[in-house]
């Protein structure tokens, strides 16, 4: 039996059967995944490595750059299965994005 949250289960249960319980992460987080198929390979309730605790996968919208306000109203379809460690970078690369134009500054 899979471990689901308290709040929102059916809607976790419904992202994570769709995801079979994996990462869907195919390379958000800057990792290629290629050892594993373009796919991350944390599965929920698995473990990260040896002396890491259980993995839980959080249902989260697949644009990681989405703010949380509009997340939070999405629906199943929206989301994806993410590992903590595969949002958590995605997020920040979302956010960091392409660097403004410089206007020229920096041109040979």
């Amino acid at each position: 039996m899979k471990t689901v949250p308290i709040v929102a289960a059916d809607l976790f249960r419904a992202v994570m059967e769709a995801a079979t319980w994996r990462c869907q992460c195919a390379g958000q987080c800057g990792k290629s995944h290629a050892k594993t198929g373009g796919r991350c390979e944390h599965l929920h309730d698995g473990y990260m490595g040896k002396r890491g605790g259980p993995l839980r996968l959080v249902a989260a919208p697949a644009d990681p750059a989405l703010p949380e306000t509009q997340a939070a109203t999405l629906p199943a379809a929206a989301l994806r299965a993410w590992c903590p460690q595969c949002l958590h970078t995605a997020r920040h690369q979302a956010a960091s994005g392409p660097v403004a134009d410089q206007g020229g500054l920096f041109d040979l």
